[in-house]
């Protein structure tokens, strides 16, 4: 067989290829994932002139065993996982729903196409600030709405679980955008004689999405699912933007940011503890990594059942 890079040194050309790439993704994902490994076993704080020393597992000890922050830190990965059920959960149907509707031949689709995925583009932060201006309890849209029926809430400023709630719908409505578009992209790979002979044959609107659509779209079904998890597990933006450092609302994402860099909220102040963020950040890693692979082996089980 001809060696299509020819002899010598020639040989060596579709490395040095790629070797510019694999230079960027080292600086850019590799290598600061092992430089976090490595702080996870120091006590560093990440303040200029501070002395690092190595504490082996004693951050990961003391995040997931010690005292009354470790049942704040465990109450917060319960929250992360309660938070990616109900955004991948809700995300996903109504990503879907949505998809099949703007797949009609109806008249303005294209505009709503555009609607449902515009939130994608603002960005957390202007995300954020519209919905507080949105739900500002005094004399914000919905608060003036519900004060017509003699009603008020405090909105983010609520309950914890009230303003958790409040998240997770921001979320969805931020993020189900791309889930409509990935829907979207799959119900169009459907060929419409496959419709055409279900309904031939009698079969009914039900007949026809679980028989025909539901099993066509399992390249989107597992698309969305693992980027909806894993999203879910690592969002934390909104949170800052939109509810800061509060207790009982905080998920395992934003604890990582607020104890490396110091998040301070009106009488709650986390200190600059880099080296334990580090640690709960890859207890974060290996929980995305558990249920992702785990999700996707399902996922694929379920693909070669329906391909058999």
């Amino acid at each position: 067989m001809n060696y299509h890079f020819g002899r010598g040194w020639t040989r060596w050309s579709p490395y040095l290829l790629l070797l510019p790439g694999i230079l960027f993704y080292f600086v850019i994902a590799l290598g600061p994932s092992l430089a976090t490994t490595v702080y996870s076993f120091t006590d560093a704080t990440g303040i200029k002139g501070a002395t690092v020393n190595w504490v082996g597992l004693a951050n990961y000890k003391e995040f997931l065993l010690m005292g009354q922050a470790s049942k704040d830190n465990l109450s917060a990965l319960g929250r992360t996982l309660v938070f990616c059920f109900f955004v991948t959960t809700i995300q996903f149907g109504l990503g879907l729903l949505v998809a099949m509707i703007v797949n009609q031949n109806l008249k303005g689709r294209n505009f709503f196409r555009t609607l449902y995925f515009m939130p994608i583009i603002l960005g957390a932060v202007i995300q954020g600030l519209v919905w507080s201006l949105f739900l500002y309890p005094l004399g914000g849209p919905m608060a003036k709405f519900l004060a017509l029926f003699g009603a008020r809430s405090e909105f983010l400023g609520g309950p914890p679980f009230v303003a958790f709630a409040w998240v997770i719908a921001i979320q969805i409505w931020a993020n189900m955008g791309t889930t409509m578009i990935i829907f979207l992209a799959g119900l169009q790979t459907i060929p419409s004689e496959l419709y055409e002979a279900a309904r031939i044959d009698g079969a009914n609107p039900w007949q026809v999405f679980s028989n025909v659509t539901w099993p066509l779209l399992t390249p989107s079904v597992n698309t969305n699912l693992t980027l909806n998890i894993i999203g879910s597990l690592q969002a934390w933006q909104l949170f800052l933007i939109l509810i800061g450092y509060r207790n009982g609302t905080q998920v395992l994402g934003y604890l990582i940011y607020a104890t490396g860099f110091g998040q301070t909220s009106g009488s709650v102040t986390s200190s600059f503890r880099q080296g334990y963020a580090a640690s709960a950040s890859i207890i974060l890693f290996l929980l995305v990594l558990v249920l992702g692979m785990t999700t996707n082996y399902i996922l694929q089980r379920r693909e070669a059942r329906i391909m058999e």
